[in-house]
């Protein structure tokens, strides 16, 4: 993590890191829906496989 303008900032390496073990966590954290590419989205959030988990 790096600083800019007094604002944590997160790295990529970071970002990949991202881990939600289910849709409640994703939505909890108010990340969803998640699509695909995004940090934390994995293929078994995406039932359907359409790239779009937790929707």
């Amino acid at each position: 993590m790096f600083v800019i303008d007094g604002e944590p900032e997160q790295t990529a390496a970071e970002e990949e890191k991202v881990y939600y073990a289910n849709c409640k966590a994703a939505k909890d954290a108010g990340a969803s829906p998640l699509h695909k590419g995004d940090p934390g989205y994995n293929e078994k959030l995406d039932r359907d496989k359409d790239g779009v988990a937790c929707s």
